[in-house]
């Protein structure tokens, strides 16, 4: 990771933006990770959150690049996540910030068979694509850019554990689309030390793609778990495609 750039504010330090901020504050990077409570546990923790139209905030770090990385439980249509994104696209603009990059997911391409890439067309067919979309916009229309991750797994998230006696509304035969969460951390850090010449989306996304059956049954082996049943065993490929983003002297490094 080239230090280019020394200020971080991330935008939701939860499972991923939590550790993203540990990774730049060992790199010597000032950091501010925002929480909607006002506890510190951590230094570089800050409150952040809107009640109605007021914005509660402690962050303070100009000149900085910004990551949202607002988990998508937060995206539920009870929730104020467009409104929050707003607040923070506001407040990045007034602390001057160099950039800001949005942590989306490739639940915005269709659920349709294909292989899915950055020109994809996005039909917005249901609620969730409509809302990831939406706030992609948002974002870009500020002149900021775009991560669509693959489904995450790391520390203490393993796939096998959480699907394990579970019945999948899925085809045992549909293919994996699912990135580690330090490849995510090391990809956040390629585009920002390429900001001026990276292109405005990028998915980050391994290149395995194993059927979902040999991949569930593979982690449910290693972790002592029931294997999952599948709804049906239709070959059903829907694969999204992550290697644009390798063009920054980035490369996946972290199995799935």
């Amino acid at each position: 990771m080239q230090n280019k750039v020394n200020k971080l504010v991330v935008l939701g330090a939860g499972w991923l933006g939590h550790a993203l901020c540990v990774n730049a504050q060992q790199e010597g990077w000032k950091v501010q990770g925002t929480r909607r409570s006002n506890t510190r546990e951590f230094d570089f923790e800050r409150q952040f959150k809107l009640e109605g139209n007021q914005l509660i905030h402690q962050v303070d770090l100009d000149n900085a690049f910004w990551v949202c990385a607002i988990p998508p439980r937060s995206r539920h249509s009870e929730s104020n996540y467009p409104e929050t994104l707003t607040a923070a696209l506001a407040l990045s603009k007034k602390l001057n910030a160099k950039g800001f990059l949005l942590c989306s997911s490739t639940g915005v391409y269709d659920q349709e068979p294909g292989v899915y890439s950055e020109s994809s067309d996005i039909a917005c067919a249901n609620p969730r694509q409509t809302k990831l979309y939406q706030a992609e916009e948002q974002v870009l229309e500020q002149n900021g850019k775009v991560l669509r991750l693959a489904g995450l797994l790391g520390p203490n998230r393993e796939p096998g554990k959480f699907v394990a006696g579970k019945e999948l509304n899925t085809s045992s035969q549909q293919v994996v689309n699912m990135v580690h969460q330090q490849d995510v951390i090391n990809a956040i850090f390629a585009v920002i030390a390429h900001w001026q010449v990276g292109q405005n989306i990028y998915n980050i996304v391994n290149p395995e793609h194993p059927t979902k059956a040999d991949y569930y049954a593979l982690k449910c082996k290693q972790h002592g778990g029931e294997m999952p049943k599948f709804t049906s065993d239709e070959k059903a490929e829907r694969k999204v495609i992550g290697s644009a983003i390798e063009a920054l002297d980035f490369n996946y490094q972290y199995g799935i």
